[in-house]
């Protein structure tokens, strides 16, 4: 084990003294390498960045919360299909109040977009309006970071109060507090009752969750109509019965709206599931198409790399010569040229990290991005792959050559 040792530290400094005196081809040999792993990483932290931003932006919609909606998620059917469906009704909802009992929270709501909203001499764009009940703080998880959220009393004597997100108290009050304050909401005046947290943009940036404003569900339908569908958010008690708590639902729910028996469902119950399902298919088929780029390069490189291989092999012929004559092993010669070519892969790797991570914090301000440390790793790991087997041919030529004829090389 010592001798092993000593031989692989002498292989490594004679590898190092090799690449030193041939600094110019060494870097030129490792552009292969450097364009693969800028590819490699700069794919991954984009990748793990969007992922981050994604289940972020995701987060309203629990893990533990079933959505019984008319529309389908990403349905197979054509929009048309499920607009045509019957609206979900408030009676129906409080039907299935009465019918299941599995829930921890249940919170009809009904939703309009894009509102202007008024405080004395100042106006804000508001980008969603629900009408909800005091479940909704546990189903969607909106926590007030400010003030409180509307409570029981507030929506059964349906007053006019309601709850803004964060972008709503920074256009209309941004040097005062919000709460206790009174807005107009298409010309009615309501009261500020509760802040929320600072939440980001939703589903693909398409729209800021901080930009929202909660408000009791028969004031809703009051100040907008009282037509329109409804959806239900549900907290399962159990989030292990996942499953099981779907089925019931969905018996229950079918007997509510009277479908008979054999018939398809005329709604549908939605879970978070089926997002993060359609984000990875889409990545999934981006991340292949990148790894095919990145292959390629990597081949390249490695090409390139066996190729000054072989030719370093052949330039030190008499020096293998002299190391057989003197007593080197010949898996001695195998490691000294294996490590010589994964010191100059690790080279590549290190330089593409570098050039990488100021790209990533660029990409940074256009798209979400992450660079953690197995990235990092990953990318030194298959630099030092790539070396490894680009150099198994040459160090394998090296390693058979036979002192005498070497030491006649000229």
């Amino acid at each position: 084990m010592k001798n092993f040792l000593l031989e692989l530290k002498e292989g490594i400094l004679i590898s190092l003294r090799a690449i030193r005196a041939n600094k110019m081809r060494s870097i030129l040999t490792t552009l292969g390498i450097i364009i693969g792993i800028v590819a490699v990483t700069t794919m991954s932290t984009a990748i793990v960045g969007l992922r981050e931003a994604f289940i972020s932006s995701i987060s309203s919609f629990g893990n533990d919360v079933l959505y019984i909606d008319k529309f389908e998620w990403f349905g197979s059917e054509d929009w048309r299909f499920y607009r045509n469906r019957k609206d979900i009704t408030v009676e129906q909802y409080e039907k299935l109040r009465e019918q299941y009992h599995g829930f921890e929270a249940m919170a009809p709501n009904k939703r309009t977009f894009g509102r202007t909203i008024k405080y004395e001499d100042k106006s804000v764009e508001a980008t969603l309006i629900y009408g909800t009940t005091e479940d909704y703080i546990s189903t969607a998880n909106a926590i007030p970071a400010d003030g409180r959220f509307i409570n029981d009393i507030e929506v059964r004597a349906s007053r006019r109060v309601c709850v803004i997100g964060q972008d709503i108290a920074d256009g209309l009050f941004p040097n005062e507090s919000a709460i206790g304050k009174t807005i107009k909401i298409s010309n009615l005046p309501f009261r500020v009752v509760g802040v929320l947290e600072k939440q980001g943009s939703g589903f693909l940036g398409s729209f800021s969750l901080d930009g929202q404003i909660i408000m009791p569900l028969k004031v809703f339908e009051r100040v907008f109509g009282g037509r329109g569908n409804l959806r239900i958010d549900i907290k399962v008690a159990d989030v292990d019965r996942m499953d099981e708590a779907k089925e019931e639902i969905t018996a229950v729910f079918r007997t509510i709206r009277k479908v008979p028996p054999g018939e398809p469902n005329d709604f549908a119950i939605n879970q978070q599931d089926v997002f993060t399902d359609v984000y990875d298919q889409t990545v999934g088929i981006i991340a292949a198409a990148g790894i095919v780029i990145t292959a390629l390069s990597l081949f390249v490189g490695a090409i390139g790399i066996m190729n000054i291989m072989f030719v370093s092999v052949t330039e030190r012929t008499k020096e293998i010569g002299i190391r057989k004559a003197i007593g080197a092993k010949r898996w001695s010669i195998l490691i000294q040229f294996l490590v010589e070519a994964a010191i100059i892969c690790l080279i590549g790797g290190i330089i593409g990290l570098i050039i990488s991570y100021p790209l990533s914090l660029v990409i940074d301000q256009f798209l979400p991005t992450a660079m953690p440390l197995d990235v990092v790793f990953l990318a030194l790991f298959i630099s030092a792959m790539v070396g490894i087997i680009s150099g198994i041919l040459p160090a394998y030529k090296a390693s058979k050559m036979d002192p005498v004829d070497a030491l006649r090389y000229e």
